[in-house]
């Protein structure tokens, strides 16, 4: 699998949100190895769209496609400022990756200089963390080449969410995840909104 972020600043949130959805029913139909897509804005009205593809040659054969430039075009328009692009190869399916069905869901941001044991720590024993943390559905974690990772997370409501955070993991997982995301930055998307293929 393959994940390309697409982050940006946008006060324009109707419109781009219309966007996306004419993207679903006009050209994601005939998107060459396109999987799904999930979207949303955080309180500071950042954008970020995590799109999931089968391959980067896939992705990029459609980024080609005129029809797919003229809609990015329109895209850019919207937002304030310049939008960022994020690609990985290096794609992990966190519980049997994310959902459609989820009413809540954390963007993390961060980079480690040890993506082995970050993969590890974050697949490692997802029995015990979905005890923990029932009100997660699932979740992806794409890692660019320089030990950039963006984690996201579903949850089926931000309720829960918020009283899961709460639950103190063992001192072991703990200490990973302190190292792993001593620096990263959290986005929430109160109101996501998905796609998927088929």
């Amino acid at each position: 699998m393959f994940i390309q972020i697409i982050q940006g600043r946008c006060s324009r949130q109707d419109e781009l949100h219309a966007l996306a959805d004419r993207w679903r029913e006009e050209l994601g139909p005939t998107a060459d190895g396109w999987l799904g897509g999930t979207y949303g804005f955080t309180d500071d009205d950042t954008f970020l769209g995590i799109v999931r593809f089968e391959s980067r040659e896939a992705a990029m054969r459609n980024s080609r496609r005129p029809e797919q430039q003229a809609w990015a075009e329109q895209m850019a328009a919207l937002v304030d400022g310049e939008l960022e692009y994020h690609d990985c190869d290096d794609v992990t399916l966190l519980m049997g990756g994310g959902s459609d069905d989820a009413g809540f869901v954390q963007v993390i941001r961060g980079k480690v200089d040890d993506v082995d044991r970050l993969r590890t720590m974050m697949t490692s024993d997802t029995d015990t963390l979905h005890r923990m943390r029932p009100e997660i559905l699932g979740g992806t974690l794409a890692i660019e080449p320089d030990g950039t990772f963006t984690e996201t997370i579903a949850f089926r409501d931000e309720t829960s969410a918020r009283q899961g955070e709460q639950v103190e993991p063992p001192a072991e997982i703990l200490d990973t995840l302190q190292w792993a995301m001593q620096d990263a930055t959290y986005y929430d998307l109160h109101h996501p909104w998905f796609s998927s293929k088929g």
